[in-house]
Order: structure tokens, then C-alpha cells, then sequence
């Protein structure tokens, strides 16, 4: 494939179907359904952001990847809900681009800590986020719909000094 420089913005409704089909191709399972989808773009209390890709021989912008931060009001944590990447852009960095953008966006909220469940079998999303910093803080067997554990983590986003 040919390079590619990454951007993120906030999700629109126009991107409602590549999130749909970047949904059905990175998971196998839990899948969020379109009508949740278009739930967390326009009305949810949550940060839905969109990585785009202007690669060197394409005149659109495509969406390769998004993640929903839900937010409560009078909490100071955000929790990632979902951060998926299309299997064709695994591998760029596209996930921890997303990933840095929500943490930068929870600090200018003046958000202190963003938590997560990933499954416990998940090796590349548990390196992503050891190697950002987050730690394990519990678990929950049979999270998912196949029964897997999820290991909840955390991570502190106030400046250590």
C-alpha cells in the first residue's frame, strides 16, 4: 500500500456506514449494531472520534478507524467503549493516534482517568495499552458473548510531575 498521513476529527453521521463496516471486519463478535452506532454520533454523552487517511494516489479521505469514549455526567473518568481499526490499516499506529486524541480530549474536559474492558486473549490491544500506560485494575469473567474475560484497566491522565 502506498503511505498514508492520518487525521482525527469528530465522527459524523456521513461516516455511519464505514463505521458499520469497519465494525463487522475488526470484530468477530459483541458488535456494536448500527442503530447504537448512530446513537453515540449524534446524541450519546460521549467522544466519538474518526481516524482519515489522505494516501498519495486517493482523491477521498477514508475513514480506517474510530473510538467512542463514554462520558457520566460528574465523573471525572471517561471509558473507552469501543476503538476499532480496519484490518487493512492494522498495524500503522492508526489505534494509538486514536487512542492519544481521546486521552488529549478527556484533559481538556478536565477528565483525571479513562477506563476500559478488553478480552483477556487480546494481545495486541493489551500491548497498546500497557505500552501507553494503563495497568490492569481487575477483571470480569464471562464478559463477553463467547464467555472470555475482560481485564478492566485504567490509567491516570493528570500530568505526573
Amino acid at each position: 500500500m502506498s503511505s498514508a498521513s492520518c487525521t482525527v476529527r469528530e465522527a459524523r453521521l456521513a461516516d455511519l456506514d464505514r463505521l458499520v463496516e469497519i465494525e463487522t471486519r475488526a470484530f468477530s463478535g459483541d458488535l456494536l449494531s448500527r442503530r447504537a452506532l448512530r446513537y453515540l454520533i449524534t446524541r450519546a454523552q460521549a467522544i466519538t472520534l474518526v481516524a482519515v487517511v489522505q494516501a498519495e494516489a486517493q482523491v477521498a479521505e477514508p475513514v480506517v478507524g474510530y473510538i467512542v469514549v463514554l462520558l457520566r455526567r460528574g465523573s471525572d473518568a471517561g471509558r473507552i467503549y469501543s476503538l476499532a481499526v480496519d484490518p487493512d490499516w492494522r498495524g500503522r499506529q492508526i489505534g494509538g493516534i486514536l487512542l492519544e486524541q481521546a486521552e488529549e480530549r478527556l484533559r481538556r474536559e478536565r477528565r483525571h482517568r479513562i477506563r476500559l474492558e478488553v478480552r483477556s486473549d487480546n494481545e495486541a490491544a493489551l500491548r497498546r495499552y500497557h505500552g501507553a500506560g494503563y495497568e490492569v485494575v481487575g477483571s470480569e469473567p464471562g464478559y463477553y458473548e463467547d464467555g472470555e474475560t475482560a481485564l478492566k484497566m485504567e490509567k491516570d491522565l493528570r500530568m505526573k510531575e
